[in-house]
């Protein structure tokens, strides 16, 4: 089934979707909200629509490399969050003390308990042909493991799928920034802190505070142009040519494992930009842009929609529930 169809609204939806980013990156005048609105536009069309003529896995079967004994919630999140934005399959590739845990937090879930055998590797490898895209760090830990995963990053490059790199696999590519150096279908996802790190590795000089938009620009032309977005108040996203700024209001509210949720969702929005792409939908528009505004855009209405309901009491677990109508407010209004 082509990703065309379901937008019959759209008489030429690339020329549509060009001309609307362009828009959007070209307008400095224009209001924050405008331009939010503008680029969700271009999400919109990427969301393949539902249909009973599609089989179990089409839309998505995602990848969560992560989860150690002392960590088990955040690949849970990650996990667990693809599959309500609409990820059809959702695999852990963890530790063995780490399975039971992660197993009993849902059914839902297919879970691998190889992440600390020796042939780790050999036992990832032989899943990445069926999987979409790979989101790595959450839960991971920064010991012997980090080793592992960088064999299995490449692998990965070498089937050509998304890798979303979050949480301590940033730090993996703080340590070895060729790793994913200059892979454009890599999005790096980090918070202050993880990116004044990448920065200051890749750099060898303290960052200007002064000026975020420039440095994050920075930090994504020194790794090869791969797009990177800087989690904060707003969080800026580039690949090294301009910045976006995702404004969409969330609160003040900042528990752990926001960040999850987060890269759950973009791993599975990174295999329907790229597949929008691919079908020629989307032309002169970086997919992994569109994924990450979309999944930034995504998480920020979760926590809005989850602060409104249980205030200081609000927990991540709260912002899994609402992914269903936060996603329908965004995606499908």
């Amino acid at each position: 089934m082509s990703l065309l169809e379901g937008f019959p609204h759209l008489k030429n939806p690339t020329l549509f979707i060009s001309s609307v980013f362009e828009r959007y990156c070209s307008l400095g005048s224009t209001s924050e909200r405008g331009m939010d609105d503008d680029v969700l536009s271009v999400v919109k069309s990427i969301i393949p629509p539902l249909t009973s003529k599609k089989h179990k896995g089409q839309d998505g079967r995602i990848g969560i490399i992560g989860g150690c004994q002392d960590y088990t919630g955040a690949p849970y999140f990650a996990a667990i969050s693809a599959l309500k934005v609409g990820a059809d399959l959702s695999h852990v590739f963890c530790t063995k003390d780490a399975a039971a845990v992660i197993k009993s937090y849902s059914p839902e879930l297919i879970v691998h308990p190889v992440l600390d055998s020796p042939n780790a590797v050999e036992e990832i490898e032989k899943w990445l042909p069926r999987l979409h895209s790979l989101v790595v760090g959450p839960g991971l830990g920064r010991e012997d493991l980090l080793l592992k995963t960088a064999k299995v990053i490449e692998k990965s490059k070498a089937k050509d799928i998304p890798i979303v790199i979050d949480a301590d696999g940033l730090w993996l590519a703080t340590q070895q920034p060729s790793v994913i150096q200059g892979y454009q279908k890599g999005i790096l996802t980090p918070n202050f802190m993880e990116f004044t790190r990448l920065y200051e590795a890749l750099h060898h000089e303290p960052m200007d505070s002064s000026d975020y938009q420039r440095s994050v620009m920075q930090l994504s032309v020194a790794m090869g142009n791969i797009t990177v977005v800087l989690k904060g108040e707003r969080d800026l996203i580039t690949d090294g040519s301009k910045v976006i700024s995702c404004s969409t209001e969330g609160s003040g509210r900042r528990c752990g494992g926001q960040g999850d949720l987060l890269s759950g969702s973009m791993g599975v929005l990174a295999h329907w930009a790229y597949a929008a792409s691919a079908a020629g939908m989307i032309r002169s528009v970086n997919p992994s842009v569109v994924a990450a505004f979309g999944a930034c855009a995504l998480t920020r209405q979760c926590n809005s929609q989850a602060f409104q309901q249980h205030g200081r009491s609000t927990t991540t677990s709260d912002m899994i529930q609402e992914i269903g109508s936060a996603f329908k407010k965004l995606f499908e209004s």
